[in-house]
């Protein structure tokens, strides 16, 4: 066991620090909105919560997670669904926030857990709203959480779409080469295969079509249009591309919702920061 005791956090960039402003920032906005509105409850759901504490890679110093910046909020919400697969970051979890009553936190596959347990929880017949971040460590989530979350009409969300991952393990020059286990977890978050022909385009050569990747961009822009045209998002304003110190992109933030205020102020709220 190390004698640090910072070394038991995960340390984030700049970007991840700026991620979790924009979040704060909209929750702040969503909270306020909806606390006027006595008819309904909001909540908050966090699929990846983590340890709620990382360790800037920038200042040294410790910085709140996603959900221990949510339990700031004020108005605060009317209940929190922080969910994380790794035990220990959920022992973690579960001592920085406490015994409140009003949080719930489960240690376990997010995939399960959000259909099976939350989205029955924060429908809209049921007068209920919910922020639901989507904050993958890479190819880890699967789209018929997507899908279920446009479905029930009742969810903003904010999704790390996980370029990083996508480029190390599936989006090779030569796709025959990417493993079988790589290519179905690229299926499960997309939905099907239909990335492939988004993501490679047919170029004639001396030896006959050779498979080219498109750019980055275009595969984030075609996910975008799969938001509403196929998940069913009616507000998916052009997403945030979130870069390292080194200008290269580490994965783009998405915002999706059914409500144009909703959108106006996710849109702010990236020029704010871009």
């Amino acid at each position: 066991m190390s004698d640090n005791p910072k070394a038991q956090f995960d340390e984030i960039g700049s970007w991840s620090e700026v991620k979790l402003e924009i979040i704060r920032e909209y929750a702040v906005a969503y909270s306020r909105i909806l606390s006027r509105q006595p008819s309904l409850e909001h909540f908050y759901i966090d699929a990846f919560a983590g340890r709620g504490v990382h360790i800037s890679k920038t200042t040294g110093q410790f910085v709140l997670g996603s959900p221990l910046k949510a339990l700031e909020v004020q108005p605060p919400f009317r209940g929190y669904f922080l969910i994380d697969l790794d035990g220990e970051k959920i022992s973690a979890l579960r001592e920085a926030v406490g015994n409140r009553p009003d949080v719930r936190i489960r240690e376990g596959d997010c995939n399960r857990i959000l259909l099976d347990e939350v989205f029955p929880n924060v429908r809209k017949e049921q007068y209920r709203r919910a922020l639901c971040l989507l904050d993958p460590y890479g190819l880890h989530l699967n789209w018929e959480v997507i899908q279920t979350a446009a479905a029930i009409r009742s969810i903003d969300m904010f999704l790390n779409f996980p370029v990083m991952d996508m480029n190390r393990n599936v989006l090779w020059r030569d796709p025959e080469r990417v493993s079988p286990e790589d290519i179905a977890r690229m299926n499960a978050f997309w939905g099907d295969e239909s990335w492939r022909q988004i993501a490679y385009t047919a170029t004639p050569t001396l030896f006959g079509p050779k498979d080219e990747k498109l750019p980055i961009e275009d595969i984030a822009e075609a996910f975008r249009s799969r938001l509403t045209e196929v998940a069913g998002f009616k507000r998916v304003p052009s997403p945030m591309p979130m870069k390292n110190s080194k200008g290269a992109i580490v994965y783009y933030l998405f915002f999706a919702s059914q409500k144009l205020v909703a959108e106006k102020i996710a849109e702010h709220i990236f020029r704010k920061h871009g």
